[in-house]
């Protein structure tokens, strides 16, 4: 799985950072990415995409990520901001927040599927990246698990919506909650499911 990674290593790239993102399509929430400079040879064993992972095993996986990645950042860009840029723009710019809060200056961007315009570092955007790329599976376990958090701390705000289960998604119970109770301030109000 650090295929790309060895490769880029041979071309002399020394520090490459992997970006992917959480939250793309919930109806209530940020979208959260994060961007991971993993350490090579990387020891951690186990990291692939977090789709693939148990909630368990990936908050495994974060707190070993974590702890020896050369470097993590973190970009969270709340529902406000997605209603008023739209979902891609709002995801291009937590990218960009994730690579800007990195100690450690990247000198080579693997991307889950998107590129970053904005941001004049050599890159690569990669269709499945999260399933291709070492540093990539890392990050999108980085930003899955901090934006988990962020929603359970969400359900102890409003607790009506549940939020704690379905993270936001658009689920059975979660249309039914909003159905019932009308959306909240967390609720991305532009889109289909909540704009009803």
């Amino acid at each position: 799985m650090a295929l790309y990674e060895r490769a880029l290593e041979f071309f002399g790239y020394r520090s490459i950072c992997g970006i992917d993102e959480a939250g793309r399509g919930p109806l209530a929430g940020p979208v959260v990415a994060a961007a991971v400079i993993l350490p090579f040879p990387c020891s951690i064993a186990g990291i692939r995409d977090s789709k693939q992972l148990s909630p368990l095993k990936r908050e495994f996986l974060f707190g070993q990520i974590m702890r020896e990645a050369v470097a993590v950042g973190v970009g969270v860009v709340e529902n406000e901001a997605i209603d008023q840029m739209n979902i891609l723009n709002a995801t291009l710019l937590a990218m960009e927040k994730g690579v800007m809060g990195l100690s450690t200056q990247p000198d080579y961007l693997l991307i889950d599927a998107l590129t970053l315009p904005r941001i004049e570092i050599p890159q690569k955007g990669m269709i499945h990246g999260d399933a291709l790329s070492i540093s990539i599976a890392a990050a999108s376990i980085v930003a899955k698990v901090t934006r988990d958090r962020l929603m359970d701390q969400y359900h102890a705000e409003f607790p009506e919506y549940n939020f704690g289960t379905h993270k936001g998604y658009g689920t059975k119970e979660h249309l039914s909650k909003i159905t019932a109770h009308g959306p909240c301030r967390l609720h991305r109000k532009t889109f289909r499911g909540v704009a009803a």
